[in-house]
């Protein structure tokens, strides 16, 4: 027995996180994983154009996976699409993707506060439903050269594809002094408003 309603509508993650697969997975949910293309590079650079925020730019993000997901699917569905972004004043920072990006990014971030804008949208049958922007606020302690050397020789493959080169559920915990804001949005996925929504569209049980 799940927590599933019987007869729920398709539930389908428009994501590639290992993160936000295991959240749900953890939350009890039941869902498929569809990935299709964005040009979110484009995205970013059309929206820092016009002038918008971060929070603005991870929900049309988060809107625009899930929207191309959706058209390439048929029947009663609800797709969940989300994004991250990292803003330290001012400055978007992406995913590392290699070693050397990761050492920079985290040398760029070492003793200052970055803000953590994660953004997550629900599609009914392609519409728009339900839609959330979370913050929060992290500040990296001065750690040691010595330290960065042990965590990147720890945690440097497990996080290339993490957006500020860290796990705060795992060894990259140590990295922080200070850490505001909403846990499961800062492992990329807002949950809690999230599993209300699809409580409200009939896929969990009340």
């Amino acid at each position: 027995m799940n927590l599933v309603r019987p007869g729920a509508p398709r539930l389908v993650l428009a994501s590639g996180s290992a993160a936000r697969r295991r959240l749900l997975a953890a939350a009890g949910l039941v869902f498929e994983v569809v990935v299709r293309p964005v040009d979110e590079e484009a995205i970013r650079t059309a929206m820092r154009a016009q002038g918008a925020d971060a929070a603005a730019t991870a929900r049309l993000l988060a809107e625009s996976k899930a929207r191309a997901v959706a058209a390439g699917l048929a029947g009663e569905t609800l797709v969940v699409g989300g994004d991250q972004i990292l803003d330290c004043e001012g400055e978007w920072l992406e995913k590392p993707g290699d070693p050397a990006a990761l050492r920079t990014q985290l040398l760029r971030l070492r003793g200052r506060a970055h803000r953590l804008v994660t953004a997550a949208v629900l599609l009914r049958n392609g519409a728009p439903v339900w839609e959330t922007v979370a913050g929060a606020r992290l500040v990296m302690r001065p750690f040691s050269d010595a330290f960065l050397e042990r965590y990147l020789a720890v945690e440097g493959p497990r996080v290339l594809g993490c957006v500020g080169g860290y796990r705060l559920e795992g060894p990259g915990i140590q990295l922080f002094e200070t850490v505001e804001g909403d846990p499961f949005a800062i492992q990329g996925l807002p949950l809690l408003p999230l599993l209300a929504a699809l409580r409200r569209e009939g896929v969990l049980v009340e």
